[in-house]
């Protein structure tokens, strides 16, 4: 086995833009998606590279604010400077953009964002709740359908569809079962090291190749695991972040609990396990089973929300939870409302220490959330 059990995934992105370019000189479609609402699978059934779109770093915030207002959400704004910028590659080779309606801010981003690139509205419905919304969102994703083989000139049959589940399923497996080696105390993995891993899925073209890696990945840590090692020592505060979406570029939270004396064993969020969970149903008519699945993405934007927090009772108690950190990033309305009765509930059912932290992208807070960060810690211990 390997030394490094995550050389595979040091620079993927970065080495993954050169295989974009050659598989879109081949006559690859390239289909660039922002959440985890889109389907994969619809995407990959089409005969397209599915690539997450750049929209986690602070860098091009400047130019966007020249548009967007200043007291935006940095993921929108960051989403749209890569744009306006053209230093994201992934936006530069994308055929057609899969946008959602999560929240105000985007949407009307998105129609400012559709003078650059063909774009596709997924619109959800209000609630995940009830037939009514289901039916609504699977006739959303025929339309994705349609709206992939006219742009591509290609037929998207229920066949392929099956094909894609399968393919898209086992990453599921491969990741959720890497995500879970954290469960074990103390912690075999820094919080690092698996958002590395999992945000690889975003921008990886050959998913069998990154699933092998994944798996191999796995057994390393087993080994280390069998032999002892682990990240951290007996006793490491085990923190569980949720709330908005982090990645590499915005995990200025991970690194200020890791540094201060923590580890984040469990990312809950869209970029962590929230969008693993629940696997496509495989049998039966595929759209209905993909309809579902996505329907199930337990989003503040969608009301009640009742999902997210079954999700994070039981995550509480698998990963051994000793605190919980609630990341909302500036001007998240959905997500700063839903932190009240989410810290009711780690508190009042489970006695978990809880801290919200509402923040953007810059590193000009750093060191007031230092204090922070490490006066909770400190509280756990």
């Amino acid at each position: 086995m390997e030394a490094n059990p995550l050389a595979y995934f040091e620079g993927l992105r970065e080495r993954n833009i050169m295989e974009i370019k050659k598989a879109k000189e081949r006559g690859k479609k390239v289909v660039g998606t922002y959440c985890a609402f889109a389907p994969k699978e619809v995407i990959l059934a089409a005969g397209a590279i599915p690539v997450s779109l750049c929209g986690t770093r602070p860098d091009p915030i400047s130019a966007a604010e020249r548009i967007l207002p200043r007291n935006l959400c940095p993921l929108i704004k960051s989403s749209f400077g890569f744009a306006i910028t053209d230093t994201c590659p992934y936006f530069y080779f994308a055929d057609l953009l899969v946008a959602e309606t999560t929240c105000d801010g985007k949407k009307k981003m998105y129609e400012l964002l559709s003078k650059y690139k063909p774009l596709h509205i997924l619109k959800l419905p209000p609630s995940a709740e009830g037939q009514n919304a289901l039916t609504y969102w699977y006739e959303e994703i025929l339309k994705f359908k349609d709206r992939l083989e006219r742009e591509f000139g290609v037929k998207v049959t229920s066949d392929k569809l099956r094909q894609a589940i399968r393919l898209v399923n086992e990453e599921r497996r491969a990741l959720l079962e890497f995500s879970q080696l954290n469960c074990h105390d103390p912690a075999p993995l820094w919080g690092l090291d698996v958002l590395k891993v999992l945000w690889a899925k975003g921008f990886t073209l050959d998913l069998e190749t990154n699933i092998t890696a994944v798996h191999r990945a796995t057994l390393v840590v087993k080994e280390r695991i069998a032999k002892g090692i682990y990240a951290v020592p007996p006793g490491t505060p085990r923190i569980l972040l949720t709330g908005c979406p982090v990645g590499l570029g915005s995990e200025k939270v991970i690194t200020l609990v890791e540094s201060g004396g923590g580890v984040v064993v469990c990312l809950e969020s869209c970029s962590g396990i929230k969008p693993l969970e629940p696997l496509v149903e495989e049998e039966g008519d595929p759209w209905w089973a993909i309809a579902t699945k996505y329907l199930q993405v337990p989003c503040p934007c969608l009301t009640p929300n009742r999902g997210r927090f079954t999700l994070l009772s039981r995550l509480i108690q698998e990963y051994k939870i000793n605190g919980v950190i609630d990341l909302t990033w500036q001007a998240c309305h959905t997500y700063n409302i839903e932190a009240y009765s989410l810290k009711k509930m780690v508190q009042e059912e489970y006695g978990v220490p809880y801290l919200q932290i509402e923040t953007d992208y810059s590193p000009s807070d750093l060191e007031q959330l230092k204090v922070r960060i490490e006066a909770f810690l400190e509280l756990i211990r």
